[in-house]
């Protein structure tokens, strides 16, 4: 983010709403990062593979970190506020009061969160029509995506939910409403997991083949008929009630929001590698992918032409980088899947009472103790006899199966610290494996990928760096600033503001 139309001083608040924490950052005009906070959010999990959560619970740890990160600031130097969140569907009433997604009746937990699995019926009916609209997702609709879980909620909550529902929002539509009262959706979310087109809008033919035809009727008001561009100011900027909530002045910039991974591609893609002697330097964007890596990961490369990708997720027109096609392939669970394999080992004890004895993270501890047993031989070498299939919540990319499940060959009745971290290195490794999986199905499509640029929680752990460089072949670039998330939150909030031209100018 740089321009020498500035005066110095102004910043913009990016806030990241993750699976299990709100993460709010004041960010300079140059990307840097003055201020950040976190706060976790309430998961949960009433049934095998449900997983909601709380509007409300979500929208009071937004405004806990943001005024956190403003205090002290003088108000006048706040210019803008972007907001990004998971994909996760939002229930609200036609008074904007949630509404329960579930057969408890438990109206706070109105959120489908993204890696929810309930709809695994309609996904299937889903993409038995084979109709064209499918073909922008990979030729495969995901169960994580909006239209079976809205099938879903028509199909079991009829009277409860679906017929008192007066909007479903994505979560980062969600947040962008609550701050300005307007319903207009992001191109981002609509064309990502909903369906939207960005030449031909909505396709009445498929809500009507799936039998969501009601949506059709009501001109799609409560999906959304008034669609923005990520970074396009929203409405008249924050509401009094909003402002109030958050700290910030009344009326400043609100964008329209994105998908929090495309807000971490976003905040990395277009970073400045000159003079490191890597090979996308002086090469296009369309020579990298930007992985964001955390519960889940998700892998964004984005061309000039539209690329179809079996298993692969997209082309969708401008969803990232205004005027680029995207591509996106993901794994449902990493640092989820990560961190089940570890808690869930015998040794798990041992290795929390020991790491915490030495002042380090479980993770940080396991990689020095992967040091200690490799003797002479490179870390990677450790697992020649363990292997792990990490597809223990289906396959996302480029398998698009989500009844897969996990499996490990190789143990044997060892119990100790050693096997733990064998397995943490094992799994890892198995994770860095689909990442290349993914790669070789995009670039066999027509994708020049030539390195890796990595953001989010799993990329400061330096052991999953180096596999992915290791396994996969390319040169990873970590970015400077390590919340890129963040600051590709705060690149929208600046472009709404008017400061900066485009998205392009402010992430340049």
């Amino acid at each position: 983010m740089h321009s020498k139309k500035q005066a110095p001083g102004k910043c913009y608040v990016g806030i990241d709403v993750g699976s299990a924490s709100v993460r709010a950052a004041l960010v300079d005009e140059f990307g840097t990062v003055m201020a950040h906070a976190d706060q976790p959010i309430q998961i949960w999990e009433p049934h095998p593979d449900h997983y909601e959560q709380s509007s409300a619970d979500i929208w009071a740890a937004c405004c806990s970190v943001t005024k956190k990160v403003v205090s002290g600031v003088d108000a006048s130097r706040i210019r803008g506020v972007g907001f990004d969140a998971t994909c996760s569907l939002v229930v609200v009433d036609k008074q904007f009061q949630p509404l329960a997604v579930n057969c408890e009746g438990e109206n706070c937990r109105n959120v489908i969160m993204w890696m929810d699995h309930r709809a695994v019926s309609q996904v299937e009916r889903i993409n038995a029509t084979q109709h064209k609209v499918l073909s922008y997702v990979g030729g495969v609709m995901s169960v994580e995506m909006q239209p079976p879980k809205l099938l879903w909620l028509k199909e079991n909550l009829k009277e409860s939910c679906w017929e008192k529902a007066g909007y479903f929002f994505d979560l980062p539509d969600f947040l962008s409403w609550k701050a300005t009262g307007v319903t207009a959706r992001s191109l981002c979310t609509v064309v990502c997991k909903w369906t939207y087109t960005s030449d031909g809008g909505w396709d009445d033919s498929f809500w009507k083949m799936i039998g969501l035809e009601d949506l059709v009727k009501d001109k799609y008001e409560k999906i959304g008929n008034h669609v923005l561009s990520p970074g396009e100011p929203v409405g008249k900027g924050l509401t009094p009630e909003a402002a109030k909530d958050l700290g910030l002045p009344e009326g400043i910039a609100v964008a329209a929001s994105l998908i929090d991974a495309h807000a971490g591609g976003l905040g990395v893609i277009g970073a400045d590698v000159k003079g490191h002697n890597l090979p996308c330097e002086n090469q296009p964007i369309t020579s990298r992918v930007a992985m964001i890596c955390g519960t889940s990961s998700c892998h964004m490369g984005v061309s000039e032409t539209p690329i179809f990708v079996p298993g692969v997720w997209g082309p969708y027109f401008s969803a990232m980088v205004p005027g680029l096609w995207l591509n996106e392939g993901g794994q449902s669970a990493t640092g989820k899947l990560i961190d089940h394999v570890v808690r869930g080992h015998v040794a798990f004890p041992e290795l929390q009472s020991k790491a915490a004895a030495s002042a380090h993270s479980i993770y940080t501890y396991l990689n020095s103790h992967l040091d200690l047993i490799k003797k002479s031989l490179p870390v990677g070498f450790l697992t020649v006899d363990l292997h792990v299939w990490p597809d223990f919540h289906g396959n996302r990319s480029p398998l698009t199966d989500l009844t897969l499940k996990g499996m490990v060959v190789g143990l044997t009745l060892s119990r100790g610290l050693d096997e733990l971290a064998l397995i943490y290195l094992a799994t890892i490794q198995a994770i860095a494996l689909g990442t290349r999986h993914i790669l070789e199905a995009m670039e066999a499509a027509g994708h020049r990928i030539n390195t890796l640029f990595l953001c989010g929680g799993l990329s400061k752990n330096p052991l999953f760096v180096q596999m992915h460089a290791d396994i996969t072949g390319k040169p990873v670039v970590l970015s400077k600033e390590v919340e890129s998330v963040l600051v590709g939150a705060a690149i929208l909030g600046a472009c709404a503001s008017g400061d900066f031209a485009s998205i392009q100018v402010c992430s340049a």
